[in-house]
């Protein structure tokens, strides 16, 4: 009598939307690599390139026809692209391919083009939280954008919009040397609400965050996650840029902020966020300046908006049970 076994799931084809801005970061081909690991016999991909004034409406207005949708650009496009698609159920696979790939490093998966193309294979998801800030234009306008990471005015801002000539050339360390530029940034007043509560607080930034986690593995500040239904305000209160490195020293020593605190910084918890300041100041959201200044913006979380895909390295992962959505991927032994 021949013994039952046990038969291995039939693959299925997979279709994949590939959307790729190849304005972010230094032009990598990562992602080209990644399809190549990511496609098997039979597979379907559809590779979109941005252009630099692109919609993310008309970008993502097919989506529901494919599988799975791969996000390729910095954290900016990467931020108002799953904006655009809040609320639906295609999973997004987050691909790092701009300047510093936070909210890939936030996520937590395995970065490598043929770790995250089997990620996509076995289709784990995690439903993470987004934010959605708006704020009046200089003419009046109302203006509302999304963001995964954080958004803030004043010295963040300053950094960003300074840093910006350098990006193609600096990479991240950019960001640095615009900050050492200006070494006595401006104190600013802020009024603070945080779920109705108010709270009167002077800094150089003010930053609203759905995870906190700057280079180097550093927290700014503790337990700040993207499946919470939180936001963290935060404030940098010193008046000099160079104070700053004592924060990023204790970073270094304890990378969660939980056992020796951030010095200079204080935080607030909520779901509903307004921030006034008492001068206009530069907005920017997810690492890019919107244009104009701004004395007021409310933020707003939305909690699970966006279904990422994960993998057993990600804090939002579980462990890898051999299962495959598409079959058709090797099982990887990840550590517990």
């Amino acid at each position: 009598m021949i013994p039952n076994r046990a038969r291995a799931p039939e693959r299925r084809f997979v279709r994949t939307l590939v959307i790729h801005n190849p304005h972010s970061g230094f032009g990598s081909d990562a992602i080209f690599q990644f399809e190549r690991s990511l496609l098997h016999e039979g597979d379907e991909c559809v590779t979109r390139v941005l252009r630099e004034d692109f919609e993310a409406s008309d970008v993502c207005s097919d989506v529901d026809d494919f599988d799975c949708v791969v996000l390729s650009g910095g954290d900016g496009t990467i931020s108002s692209l799953l904006y655009e698609l809040r609320g639906r159920s295609v999973p997004c696979c987050v691909f790092p391919s701009g300047t510093a790939n936070l909210l890939c490093a936030n996520i937590g998966n395995a970065p490598e083009p043929s770790a995250l193309a089997r990620a996509c294979r076995i289709g784990k998801t995690a439903r993470l939280d987004l934010g959605e800030i708006s704020w009046t234009a200089e003419d009046g306008t109302p203006r509302r954008r999304g963001f995964a990471l954080m958004s803030g005015t004043g010295f963040d801002a300053q950094i960003m919009q300074a840093a910006l000539p350098n990006k193609a050339v600096m990479g991240q360390a950019a960001y640095f040397a615009a900050a050492l530029a200006n070494p006595r940034p401006k104190v600013e007043h802020f009024t603070i609400t945080v779920d109705g509560v108010v709270y009167e607080r002077d800094g150089i930034t003010c930053l609203v965050a759905n995870n906190a986690m700057i280079q180097g593995e550093i927290q700014i500040v503790p337990d700040c996650r993207m499946d919470d239904g939180l936001l963290d305000v935060i404030v940098v209160e010193t008046s000099d840029a160079t104070q700053l490195l004592k924060p990023l020293a204790f970073g270094l020593v304890d990378k969660s902020g939980s056992s020796i605190g951030r010095p200079h910084i204080e935080s607030f918890r909520g779901s509903s966020i307004k921030i006034e300041s008492s001068e206009p100041a530069p907005l920017e959201i997810d690492g890019e300046v919107v244009a104009g200044i701004v004395r007021s913006y409310e933020a707003r979380v939305l909690p699970r908006a966006a279904s990422i895909v994960v993998d057993p390295m990600s804090p939002y992962g579980s462990a890898d049970d051999g299962t495959s959505r598409f079959g058709g991927s090797d099982v990887i032994a990840y550590p517990q």
